[in-house]
């Protein structure tokens, strides 16, 4: 019934990230050209390019994201200008002094951590360098950065800035139907047979699921970073403790997951060859299968309770966690055997119950209401963390004590 209220509530939702198609390129549009208009009007130059140029570099998929690459590339620009001037006040241009532009230039850049922006500080250094009237080419193009990175972050902070809250729940959704797919796979590869084959084919597959999992991730901390600066930040405070929380129970799901697919893949490789079968009698690998299948209705129905942030959803979670228990009890009076007759499979039979176990309390803990409501972290939080490292170096070596990084 989940998956039928899905299907046909996605073609009304529209796009997957929740924006206006060609909503960002009308903004980087308009940014460019009030960018231009307005160093235009202001007489900055005779053509007034790179106020756009800087425009068009500086709007991004996120506030935070835009604020920051105006900054750095203002300081990018500021940091070439400043250099150049200080060399052609003494000397021309020449091989040599060129040279020294774009090494100090690549200096002051990595000094001041510029990223992605280095390479711009010594292209504005040679421009300005070049010109026969340095000190007005170094004023217009620091007029124009400021105008362009200025309009850039106007723009796309007046219209409609963006917010990644739910593009992060459709990944996160689509990463539980993956992960209960393959867990389906898996329990019908265990009703038809077991080899050494299928449990190589397992434990492949769980392992390829890590790529998928770093993706959502990442569009989940995209999300959490489209709040920072943002005005419309306040409209995630619900959603994205949900969404985190929901997004760890996935990541240790899928832990889980290689763990059972690894235990399966250890006992069948301690059988003799062409017995592989024998790893897991018929009865229990129907039950095994049975366990699996409920965990993946478990998986699936977790996201779909931390979306939604219903009662409902999470009686439906708690249902099927409480059908995975007993199938799982069932499972393990099965595998019972005694261990001075086989320690190896009471080992290995162990570790599977195990992770079972595991699979289910992080389910469970994926669907639990967050305790407080998210809150974006501080943008200057790293460099406060930098000042404290540094402060606390300097008071282990001054009280004689090895300082701890």
């Amino acid at each position: 019934m989940w998956r039928l209220r899905r299907a046909i509530s996605a073609p009304l939702r529209g796009r997957s990230d929740g924006r206006v198609p060609g909503l960002r390129t009308g903004k980087t549009v308009l940014a460019a050209v009030l960018s231009f208009v307005l160093a235009d009007w202001l007489g900055t130059s005779a053509q007034p390019v790179l106020a756009p140029l800087t425009a068009l570099l500086v709007v991004q998929l996120t506030m935070y994201e835009t604020a920051r690459h105006g900054l750095e590339r203002i300081a990018s620009v500021l940091a070439g200008v400043l250099v150049a001037v200080g060399i052609a006040s003494l000397v021309g241009l020449t091989w040599w002094s060129l040279g020294l532009v774009v090494a100090l230039s690549l200096v002051v850049g990595r000094l001041i951590r510029l990223g992605p922006h280095l390479l711009e500080v010594p292209i504005s250094a040679m421009l300005v360098l070049a010109a026969t009237r340095a000190e007005d080419l170094a004023i217009e193009r620091v007029y124009e950065t400021l105008i362009g990175a200025a309009v850039g972050v106007a723009v796309n902070l007046l219209i409609a800035p963006p917010l990644y809250v739910r593009p992060a729940g459709e990944a996160m959704a689509g990463l539980a139907e993956r992960m209960a797919g393959f867990l389906r796979d898996l329990a019908a590869q265990l009703r038809r047979g077991w080899s050494r084959q299928a449990a190589d084919r397992s434990l492949a597959g769980a392992r390829a699921l890590g790529a998928d999992v770093a993706r959502v991730d990442a569009t989940l901390a995209r999300g959490e970073e489209s709040t920072r600066l943002n005005p419309r930040g306040a409209q995630a405070r619900l959603a994205h403790p949900r969404l985190r929380a929901a997004m760890t129970g996935l990541e240790h799901c899928y832990i889980t997951m290689r763990s059972i697919c690894r235990a399966m893949r250890d006992r069948t490789y301690d059988m003799p060859v062409g017995e592989e079968a024998a790893a897991y009698g018929e009865e229990a690998r129907v039950a095994l299968a049975e366990v699996l299948e409920s965990a993946a209705v478990a998986v699936e129905r977790a996201v779909t309770a931390a979306e939604e942030s219903t009662d409902g959803a999470r009686r439906e979670v708690e249902s099927q966690l409480g059908e995975l228990a007993r199938r799982r009890d069932r499972l393990a009076e099965l595998l019972l055997v005694d261990p001075h007759r086989d320690q190896g499979a009471w080992l290995q039979h162990g570790t599977l119950l195990e992770a079972v176990d595991r699979l289910r309390v992080e389910i469970d803990a994926a669907v639990r209401p967050p305790d407080a409501l998210w809150q974006p972290p501080r943008v200057t939080e790293r460099q406060r963390q930098a000042v404290r490292q540094i402060l606390g170096a300097r008071l282990g070596r001054r009280r004689g004590r090895p300082s701890r990084p």
